[in-house]
C-alpha cells in the first residue's frame, strides 16, 4: 500500500518537474540548434554567440511562463503538504 503511495507521488514529482522546465528547454534548444546552423553557414565560430540568444531567450521564456511555472509549483507543493496526514 504504502509503495504504491511512494511510487504515485514519485510520478507526480517528476511530471510536474517535466512540465515545468518542458518550456524553458525546448526554447534553450531551438534556439541553440538556430544559432548552431547560423554559425555553421556562415563560418563564424565564435564561442560567446552561444550564449547570448540562448540566455536572452532563457529570460523571455521565463518571464512569459514564470507566473504559470510558479503556479503550478506552488499548487503541487500546497496539495503534497495538505495530504501529509492521508499518508500515515
Amino acid at each position: 500500500m504504502r509503495a504504491d503511495l511512494a511510487l504515485q507521488l514519485l510520478a507526480e514529482l517528476l511530471w510536474n518537474a517535466l512540465l515545468i522546465s518542458a518550456p524553458l528547454l525546448a526554447v534553450t534548444l531551438v534556439v541553440g540548434l538556430l544559432v548552431s546552423v547560423v554559425q555553421v553557414v556562415t563560418q563564424v565560430q565564435e564561442t560567446s554567440l552561444t550564449f547570448i540568444p540562448k540566455i536572452i531567450a532563457s529570460v523571455v521564456v521565463l518571464v512569459l511562463c514564470g507566473p504559470w511555472m510558479l503556479k503550478r509549483l506552488v499548487g503541487f507543493s500546497t496539495h503534497l503538504i495538505a495530504n501529509i496526514p492521508h499518508y500515515f
